[in-house]
């Protein structure tokens, strides 16, 4: 899950519930969710972002994640050059 508001910065925060599992799950989902952003960073436009682990995270490829992930944001038009 995702959530953004338009900003003049890129903010960013990540969050896994105990819904996830134990804390070396929350953790690993959290460094995922971190990854990704890190990967798609310079694709972004500058905003506050929340990324909220799901519980299917832990078994999908990293590529699935990322394929999802600019789904998302290209839908909710954070990408940079995305023009609607």
């Amino acid at each position: 899950m995702l959530f953004y508001k338009d900003n003049s910065a890129k903010e960013v925060g990540f969050t896994a519930s105990k819904k996830i599992g134990n804390a070396v799950k929350r953790n690993f989902a959290k460094r995922r969710l971190r990854s990704l952003f890190l990967d798609i960073s310079p694709l972004i436009k500058n905003g506050s972002y929340i990324f909220v682990a799901r519980q299917n995270i832990i078994d999908m490829k990293y590529e699935d994640i990322k394929k999802g992930l600019l789904k998302s944001l290209k839908k909710i038009n954070a990408l940079k050059g995305d023009q609607r």
